[in-house]
C-alpha cells in the first residue's frame, strides 16, 4: 500500500509525532475522565494499603490493584512494578512470589489504564507491618518527599522543558546512578510526549517545548543508594494550569516515613 501511494504521489510520513502532539493539551471532558481514572485508582490502592500485612506476597498485594481496578470499569495495567524490601532496589523490579516482611519497604507503580480509557500513574512507598521505620528509611524518603515537592512547584506554563530540567532537584551523588530515567513525562491515554530526562542525560535529539495550560505530566522520583539494600518511588500526576499547577493525584504519603 505504502508502494502504491508513493507512486501516485502521495508522501508517507511517521504519524507519532503529529499525534503526540495532538493529544499534548487536553480538553476539559478529557481532564474530567482522568480525575475518574484517578479517583478508581486511588481507591484501590487503598484496598492495597489494607491488605498490606506482613505475610502477603507481593504478586497477592499488586492483584488488589488490577481487582480495584476492574471492579470500577478500568480496563488493564501495563507494567508489574511492585517490589519489597532487598527487591524495591535497584527500581524496575516486577512483582514476584516474594513475602512481604515487617519492616519492609513496599514501592510500587500503578501504570493503570482506568475508566474512559485514561492513565492513572502513580507511586508511593509504603512501610509494611508495625516497626518502626529505620533512620535510613526515613532518609531516602524525605529525599524523594522533598525533590517531588520542588519539581512539582517548579511546573507552570511559560516554562521550557530545559529550563525545568536544569532547575529540578536530583538525587544526591550516591543515589543518582540508579535515579529514574526521566524527571518528568507527558500522560494522558497512557504514557504521551513530552519526556524529559535529567539535565546531565540531555542530548541534541532531545525535544524541547514550553509547558502550556493543558498539559498533563507525572513528576517522578526513585532514590535508592547504589548497592543500597531499599529504594523509595514516589510519582504525582500534576495537570498545569492557567496560573500554575494542580496535584490531580491525592493518594497520601506515608507519615510514618515523613
Amino acid at each position: 500500500g505504502v508502494e502504491e501511494l508513493a507512486r501516485r504521489g502521495i508522501a508517507i510520513g511517521n504519524g507519532e509525532a503529529v499525534m503526540e502532539n495532538a493529544r499534548l493539551i487536553k480538553s476539559p471532558d478529557e481532564i474530567l475522565a482522568m480525575r475518574r481514572s484517578i479517583i478508581a485508582c486511588e481507591a484501590a490502592m487503598g484496598e492495597m494499603e489494607a491488605a498490606l500485612k506482613p505475610g502477603i506476597s507481593e504478586n497477592e498485594l499488586w492483584a488488589e490493584l488490577h481487582r480495584g481496578n476492574i471492579a470500577r470499569g478500568g480496563e488493564w495495567i501495563e507494567t508489574r512494578l511492585l517490589s519489597s524490601g532487598p527487591r524495591t532496589n535497584p527500581w524496575f523490579q516486577e512483582c514476584s512470589s516474594r513475602v512481604i516482611e515487617n519492616g519492609d519497604l513496599v514501592a510500587f507503580d500503578t501504570d493503570l489504564i482506568g475508566p474512559y480509557g485514561f492513565c492513572a500513574d502513580l507511586s508511593r512507598t509504603w512501610l509494611c507491618g508495625d516497626r518502626q521505620p529505620s533512620n535510613e528509611q526515613r532518609d531516602l524518603f524525605r529525599i524523594a518527599a522533598d525533590q517531588i515537592a520542588h519539581n512539582t512547584d517548579l511546573m507552570r506554563p511559560g516554562i521550557s522543558f530545559r529550563d525545568l530540567a536544569e532547575r529540578s532537584a536530583v538525587p544526591p551523588d550516591d543515589c543518582y546512578p540508579t535515579r529514574y530515567g526521566v524527571l518528568y513525562h507527558g500522560v494522558g491515554l497512557a504514557d504521551e510526549y513530552p519526556t524529559l530526562p535529567h539535565a546531565g542525560d540531555w542530548t541534541d535529539d532531545t525535544p524541547d517545548g514550553v509547558l502550556e495550560p493543558g498539559m498533563v505530566l507525572c513528576v517522578e522520583s526513585y532514590i535508592g543508594r547504589l548497592g543500597g539494600h531499599e529504594g523509595v518511588k514516589i510519582e504525582e500526576q500534576i495537570l498545569i494550569t492557567e496560573t500554575g499547577n494542580e496535584k490531580l493525584s491525592a493518594y497520601k504519603l506515608d507519615e510514618r516515613l515523613l
